[in-house]
Formats: structure tokens, C-alpha cells, sequence
């Protein structure tokens, strides 16, 4: 059907929303309670829009679209509508945005630069509200901020399933809060953060780290489960880059957020997910190392050539958190001589939840498909048939391994490094760029967020070299 959006003409299908015409037309129309995965509650108000023939405003996230319908969004009395609306979001909010987390992606700072009123009309003192409450030792709720949007209510309720959150009292004193004091335990409970549209939910994490205008995404991929959802790595622009304070916090990640992937997790991330930068900081091995022993990158691979040269029966192990493409350049370099064996590097820490109907999957490495598909599933069950087992990623168990001599390739200390024959110090996630298939099929690409340090390889260049 066809129908006039300030005059333009747009097409829309039957049972459309008009917010969701408009949006999708390139027109603007300011909402916060609105999400396209959540069902309407239409308590914002400030989508309003006039449509011809109709005695008053109608709120456009509520509006299902008709043939012919003349719709105006930027007329003189939608202006109104939004200043007064503006107004009464402000009432009581502290508009602390200097010291606030949100400020620079905050629609309410947003919306009110561009529709409100230059100064609060109220002349009534401000309702006050708990601040800075701990909804949960990962997120902080300023009640104060809230404008009662329910956005994470109906998450909640709708998509995560918990139902934990919900809003109580009523008038000035209605907020936000966990439904029967029980913890805020949800799973997907970070997911509340990146949905609220004003600072009132904020990570404890983040808080006080960054300002956002100083830092920038770069495309990843979680590796906490087999499901491989789509992330962005937000970390300090080049042009924003310290000098004075060491380059720590020029190679650190401030945060982890969600990127909307259709195909695999949509806009949600599991709590695992927004922590992955926690799990990438933990202490690295950097330093090559033959017989306990450091040396220099050229004289490790020297090593690792002879021992798989004398060796009668080598195996390798494959892991799980390798990209496609290095897995391919394994594949490109390993002989006939070698027995591949594929395993999971990680499984689930304790207190972890191990599956669920949502995201969350039972395999806990990203590229298990990817491997199996190469390789096959081979585990090694009989260690001793092999003189020399080449193990590739971290969480090495030892049982897997008895008896034979070892070539390990990680990134991250474990205190066994000096106990291998060689080890080969390899880039993290972080460090590299690649493609993992999920459990469905699906591939996901990774982008390089931070240079590699100058002792660390790749773990395909290794291969490549191991066979030249």
C-alpha cells in the first residue's frame, strides 16, 4: 500500500507499524520505549505524530498503517506535543550528564538538544529516587535517570525469560526493581544495559573508564560457546591515544557490546559474551622457549622442525578456537606422517550455564563445526602410540598427552611453559583477524583489534614455517 509521510510518498505493508515505516524511509522519529524485538508499550509519548483527519496526536509505535494515510511528523503542534513531553521526562530527572556513562549516546541528551526546552518550566522541587543502586553486582540502576521506557522489564518478561524485573509503586514514585528482592541473576542480564536509551542502567564495569567520543568498535566474534555471536571490541581511538600514562591503556578493551547479527544472535549477547574482554586480559606467555629455556623466534621454529623430523608417530591436536584460516594453513602443512585429532579446548567454568533454548550453547569453543568439518572428530584416546603430540591452544590436560614429547602452542601462561619441549607462544583473538562456523553452519568474520606483540606468532604462520 502506498500513504504520505510529510508529504512523501512510501510503500508499507498490511499490519506495519507507522514508526517502523517511517524509520525504514530514512524518516525520524524520536522514541525510547519503542524496540523492534519488544512488544509496544506506547508510554513515551514523544512519537507522536498528527495524521490527517484525526482530532488528536497518536503515538506512531502504535500506529498500524492504512491505504492512503496522510501523516505529518514535524508540523507545529507535533513540535509541541514533543517540548511538553520533554518537560515532563525532565521533571524530576537530575540531568547529571557530566558525570554520567550514557553521555554521548544518550537519546534523552539527544532528543532534548533537538526538541526540548531550553529551560524546566516546573517550578516544584525534584522527587527524589534511590541512586546508584546495585540492581546486581554487574549493573547499577539510577533510578533518578529512569524514565520508565520498561524496555528492560520486557526483556525480561519476553526474551531472557527470567521475568526478574518489573516496575512497582506508582506516580513519582514508580521505578524500576527486582521483583520480589530476589538477585538479579539473569543470564542475558548486560542485555538491559545496551537497551536502556538513558543512563540509568550502567555497567559496573565500564563505569568511569571512558568517555565514549574517545573510543571506537571494531567487529568481532564471542568464543564463549559454539553459537559464535557477533560483538564489537570497543577500544581507544588512535587519535585519542595516551602518551603520558603508558600504552596499557592504549591496548586495553574498555568494553564489549553487542552487533546486531540477524543470522546468529540478533541484538542479544549472553553475560559471557559482554565479559569476553575480562577472559582476553588474563596473563599472556609471550616469550618462545626449547627445553625450558627462552630464545628467539627463529631458533623455536629450528627446534620444533627437528623434533618432527626424528619423530616415528607424531599426532596433532587441533583446537577449537583456531579460525578457519589457520586451520586451513594446518591443514596446507601437516603430512601424512601426522595423526590429527580434534578436541574442545574449553568447557564450562563453574557455575556457568551450560545450555538453554535461547543462545546459550553446550559447547563452549567457537569453531568446533569449522574443525570437525576439516578434520573429522578423532579424540585421542591412547597418547602412548605417539612419540611427539603437537597440541595446539590452551587447557592442555595432561592425560590427554602422557608419555609423549610436546610442542604446545598457546596464549596465555599457565606456570607449564618451561615444562614442554618447545613451546610456541601465538596470537590471542584479539590480535588476528579470521572467520569461525558456528553450530549452525553459519560463518562469522573477526576483525583485528590490536597489533600482536613482536614475540608472539600467528599461529598459521607457525605452520607455514614448520613446513617450509
Amino acid at each position: 500500500m502506498e500513504l504520505k509521510i510529510n508529504n512523501q510518498i512510501v510503500e508499507a505493508e498490511a499490519g506495519e507499524l507507522l514508526l517502523q515505516v517511517a524509520l525504514r524511509n530514512g524518516v525520524d522519529i524520536p522514541h525510547f520505549c519503542y524496540h523492534s524485538c519488544l512488544s509496544i508499550a506506547g508510554n513515551c509519548r514523544i512519537c507522536l505524530v498528527k495524521v490527517e483527519g484525526q482530532p488528536k496526536l497518536a503515538p506512531s509505535c502504535n500506529l498500524i498503517v492504512a491505504e492512503g494515510m496522510e501523516v505529518s511528523t514535524d508540523c507545529p503542534e507535533v513540535q509541541e506535543a514533543r517540548r511538553d513531553v520533554m518537560q515532563f521526562i525532565l521533571n524530576d530527572h537530575p540531568v547529571d550528564c557530566g558525570i554520567c556513562d550514557k553521555a554521548g549516546e544518550c537519546r534523552l541528551q539527544e532528543y532534548q538538544v533537538k526538541y526540548g526546552e531550553a529551560e524546566p518550566l516546573s517550578l516544584e522541587d525534584k522527587h527524589p529516587k534511590p541512586k546508584f543502586y546495585d540492581l546486581s553486582p554487574r549493573i547499577q540502576l539510577d533510578s533518578e535517570r529512569c524514565i520508565l521506557c520498561s524496555r528492560c522489564v520486557r526483556f525480561t518478561q519476553e526474551i531472557s525469560g527470567s521475568k526478574q524485573l518489573g516496575i512497582v509503586e506508582r506516580g513519582h514514585s514508580a521505578r524500576v526493581e527486582r521483583m520480589d528482592q530476589k538477585p538479579f541473576d539473569d543470564p542475558y542480564s548486560d542485555n538491559v544495559i545496551s537497551l536502556c536509551p538513558v543512563g540509568a542502567l550502567l555497567s559496573k564495569d565500564f563505569m568511569y573508564q571512558s568517555r565514549v567520543w574517545y573510543l571506537e568498535p571494531v567487529k568481532s566474534v564471542c568464543t564463549g560457546c559454539a553459537r559464535a555471536c557477533s560483538i564489537q571490541v570497543w577500544r581507544r581511538k588512535q587519535e585519542w591515544r595516551f602518551n603520558s600514562f603508558g600504552d596499557e591503556l592504549n591496548k586495553k578493551v574498555y568494553r564489549i557490546t553487542p552487533l546486531e547479527n540477524e543470522a546468529i544472535n540478533g541484538p542479544w549477547l549472553c553475560n559471557k559474551g559482554f565479559d569476553m574482554h575480562r577472559t582476553m586480559s588474563r596473563e599472556r606467555a609471550l616469550t618462545p622457549m626449547v627445553g625450558g629455556v627462552e630464545v628467539s623466534a627463529d631458533a623455536m621454529i629450528k627446534a620444533a622442525r627437528k623434533l618432527v623430523s626424528g619423530a616415528q608417530n607424531p599426532a596433532i591436536i587441533i583446537s577449537a578456537q583456531a579460525s578457519n584460516e589457520e586451520l586451513k594453513a594446518a591443514q596446507a602443512a601437516l603430512t601424512d606422517k601426522f595423526t590429527v585429532y580434534t578436541r574442545k579446548d574449553y568447557g564450562p567454568s563453574h557455575g556457568e550455564v551450560l545450555e538453554d533454548d535461547f543462545m546459550i550453547c553446550l559447547d563452549k569453543n567457537p569453531n568446533g563445526d569449522g574443525v570437525y568439518r576439516i578434520f573429522g572428530r578423532n579424540v585421542i584416546d591412547n597418547p602412548l602410540e605417539h612419540d611427539l603430540v603437537v597440541v595446539w591452544g590452551d587447557n592442555l590436560r595432561h592425560e590427554d598427552v602422557a608419555g609423549a614429547r610436546l610442542i604446545c602452542l598457546g596464549s596465555f601462561a599457565s606456570g607449564r611453559e618451561k615444562d614442554r619441549e618447545v613451546f610456541v607462544p601465538i596470537s590471542t583473538l584479539f590480535e588476528r583477524s579470521g572467520t569461525f562456523t558456528n553450530f549452525e553452519g553459519v560463518d562469522n568474520r573477526f576483525e583485528q583489534v590490536f597489533e600482536k606483540p613482536s614475540s608472539v606468532l600467528h599461529a598459521a604462520d607457525f605452520f607455514r614455517r614448520l613446513s617450509e
